[in-house]
């Protein structure tokens, strides 16, 4: 019987660099090794409770389809949340999609063609790489570096990268998983490339509240000359600790863009509606649960950063927001260490699960000795886990 063949697509779409380690974690635990999962943006702090609230209180007898666009008091809530901040943005600019993820799947097969490219900077969100696959899109990489705190390189570096098949530019700020926030003058250098050789901006805000040190997110929304060019992608998945919900949102000042945005959001049906229910009673009470929950994340970045200071063979530039920092370990590959953490090493019957931070890069050299940790665990958690990663250093042998 002849060979059945399998889609181009299917056999390039990558494994996740987040989650293709779990096979080996579930074997350590049922050896009774305690595993701190610092693998992955799961927040521990608790979903606001009028997330289930509202959800538990839905009466309608029929749990029908929604609007493809999402709910409409949903999108109201999103608009009232934008305006608070200062974006001037009504319900014609805002959808609602399954999940962020949908959000940027959604813009890539907007603005590009299969075979088009479009310019990320990396290290970049895992996921990117596989979004542009199931989009047939080219991710073309721009390098930032940890010396840098993996701030934009120059203008001139960047424009070098601009072809005639570029349609966007694709940024996360703040970052995942570097813990970068781009600075104004960043933001401006974009703004001008492109404006200059008519690109798309696409930026990803899922972190947007997660700065710290006093300072505050430059959004793309924020850039009057390319407004017609902006389409930022969001998610209450982060600001509501509320990740299974799959609850995100695109916007974009464009008409057109939104027009055929919605074509895809026909396609599949609707957002789950229950999800947006409790969407909406979180958006009500933001103000009660995100300021207590950055204050949190920066107090345990703080205490991370300052532990790992003190761990040799580590060097890591501290993260200016989000929950995620790059670190660069003094072994030849990340990958196979991860994986040892979680098959050959124990501290006190306690290990780590650590993402490598190749599956962060687009270019295939890079990123080799560096893995991303997150600190989405209670300080004393963290603090065995800086002690667990010292230990593992010392007795890992390349």
């Amino acid at each position: 019987m002849a060979e059945m063949k399998l889609s181009r697509r299917a056999e390039q779409m990558p494994y996740s660099a987040i989650r293709k380690l779990v096979p080996f974690a579930d074997e350590a635990k049922k050896k009774g090794i305690h595993v701190f999962h610092l693998n992955i943006g799961q927040p521990d702090i608790k979903t606001p409770v009028e997330i289930f609230e509202s959800i538990a209180g839905f009466q309608k007898d029929v749990l029908g389809y929604g609007p493809s666009g999402g709910l409409l008091d949903l999108r109201v809530a999103v608009v009232d949340y934008h305006r608070k901040l200062g974006f001037d943005i009504d319900i014609d600019n805002v959808w609602i999609t399954t999940g962020g993820s949908e959000a940027i799947i959604f813009a890539m097969m907007t603005v590009a063609d299969p075979g088009d490219e479009m310019i990320v900077f990396e290290p970049f969100y895992t996921n990117y790489n596989g979004f542009a696959v199931m989009s047939q899109l080219n991710l073309v990489p721009v390098t930032t570096r940890v010396e840098d705190g993996f701030h934009l390189p120059s203008k001139e570096i960047i424009e070098a990268k601009i072809t005639d098949k570029t349609r966007a530019i694709l940024i996360n700020t703040p970052n995942n998983p570097t813990g970068t926030v781009f600075t104004e003058e960043e933001m401006f250098i974009l703004n001008s490339l492109c404006k200059k050789h008519n690109l798309y901006l696409l930026s990803d805000e899922v972190y947007r509240e997660f700065v710290y040190d006093g300072n505050v997110q430059t959004s793309a929304l924020s850039l009057p000359e390319i407004k017609d060019r902006v389409i930022v992608m969001d998610s209450i998945s982060k600001r509501f600790s509320a990740c299974g919900a799959r609850v995100g949102t695109i916007i974009s000042h464009n008409k057109t863009i939104m027009d055929r945005l919605l074509k895809f959001g026909q396609a599949r049906l609707c957002p789950p509606t229950l999800e947006q229910v409790g969407a909406i009673a979180a958006y009500k009470n933001i103000d009660k649960y995100v300021r207590p929950m950055i204050e949190e994340y920066e107090m345990r970045r703080n205490l991370l950063f300052k532990g790992l200071d003190t761990v040799q063979g580590v060097y890591a530039h501290k993260p200016e927001g989000a929950f995620y920092g790059i670190l660069r370990l003094s072994v030849q590959d990340a990958d196979k260490f991860c994986r040892w953490l979680l098959t050959d090493f124990s501290y006190k019957n306690k290990t780590l699960m650590l993402a490598p931070a190749n599956g962060f890069y687009s270019s295939p050299d890079k990123g080799v000795s560096e893995v991303r940790i997150a600190y989405v665990l209670n300080s004393e958690d963290l603090k065995e886990s800086i002690e667990v990663l010292g230990a593992a250093l010392q007795s890992y042998k390349d």
